[in-house]
């Protein structure tokens, strides 16, 4: 028996493959929205094995059809990442980078 999620986004990456992801948050920040993201597959092992989320940043178009963007800017997509860790403290693990380097 197959389980209907409501949380599931599925994306077309560059390459045309549908890639699920599991939708984390939703953000509103500095008059914009965000979606955390994380990829289905890197989850699926367990909690410790989750490396990255991916943040887009919602487009409302005037068809009322939303789009997902990339978040070029280094500076916003560090603030949504911050906001998150915030929010999602109680339930994540974070780990900074600088914690694996020598």
């Amino acid at each position: 028996m197959s389980e209907e999620r409501d949380d599931l986004v599925v994306l077309i990456d560059e390459d045309g493959n549908e890639v699920e992801f599991e939708h984390l948050d939703t953000i509103e920040m500095d008059e914009n929205e965000y979606v955390v993201l994380l990829p289905v597959d890197q989850g699926s092992e367990g909690e410790e094995d989750v490396e990255e989320v991916v943040i887009l940043r919602i487009e409302h178009n005037e068809d009322g059809d939303d789009t997902f963007a990339s978040v070029e800017d280094e500076d916003e997509l560090q603030a949504v990442f911050e906001e998150f860790k915030l929010r999602m403290e109680d339930e994540y693990e974070f780990y900074e980078d600088d914690e694996e380097d020598e």
